[in-house]
């Protein structure tokens, strides 16, 4: 059996507070003899290095898609599932942009092009496409996307109010626009606007 550990955690506080009173004597003029200022030196240095970074900011996990060629993004919390466009039955006298209805796990999901709800520019359906089934306990509805990226974590302080020359959304749907113009659209109005909502429970 190996001896208990008897290491300690560093203080990093203190540690700091000393190399910066060392520092500060040679700031001042303090010339300690060559080899001691370089033994001071080199522990700044070491402390520096090793000193864990930053914990960082608020921010969100955000499921990454391609709509019309340009990257959106919509925080995971209201993605209940992604599922392939297949099977997809549609509805007659429902808007233009209700596409239809696809089985889900027993469940009917309508689905929307929110390009057309956007009036952003036709694409037209390939292997790619997905459903992004979106929820919050009382509306679930898929959108379509092009293509999906990935998963990404997006710093709330990243986030920019849009500019009407970014993009052709209006901005109540947005919950802004990242330094790499990326689209965050917002789930929690997607899944309450009623002029979105009336359409999906009809096509429900």
């Amino acid at each position: 059996m190996k001896p208990a550990s008897t290491s300690k955690a560093i203080d990093w506080s203190e540690v700091r507070r000393r190399l910066e009173a060392a520092g500060q004597l040679l700031d001042a003029g303090f010339a300690p003899p060559p080899e001691q200022r370089r033994v001071i030196l080199a522990a700044r240095a070491r402390a520096l290095a090793a000193e864990p970074p930053p914990a960082p900011g608020p921010g969100f996990e955000a499921l990454e898609f391609l709509l019309a060629r340009e990257h959106y993004a919509l925080e995971t919390s209201w993605v209940r599932e992604v599922y392939p466009l297949r099977e997809l039955t549609p509805l007659p006298g429902t808007p233009d942009f209700v596409m239809g209805i696809i089985h889900v796990r027993g469940r009917i999901v309508s689905v929307l092009d929110i390009k057309t709800f956007f009036e952003l520019p036709a694409q037209g359906l390939s292997d790619l496409n997905k459903v992004i089934v979106l929820g919050d306990g009382a509306m679930e509805f898929g959108i379509l996307g092009d293509a999906i990226v990935g998963v990404r974590r997006i710093p709330r302080d990243d986030l920019q109010a849009p500019l009407p020359t970014l993009t052709d959304i209006r901005a109540e749907y947005l919950m802004g626009i990242t330094r790499q113009r990326q689209v965050v659209l917002d789930g929690h109005k997607l899944l309450s606007d009623p002029a979105i909502v009336v359409a999906a429970e009809v096509a429900g």
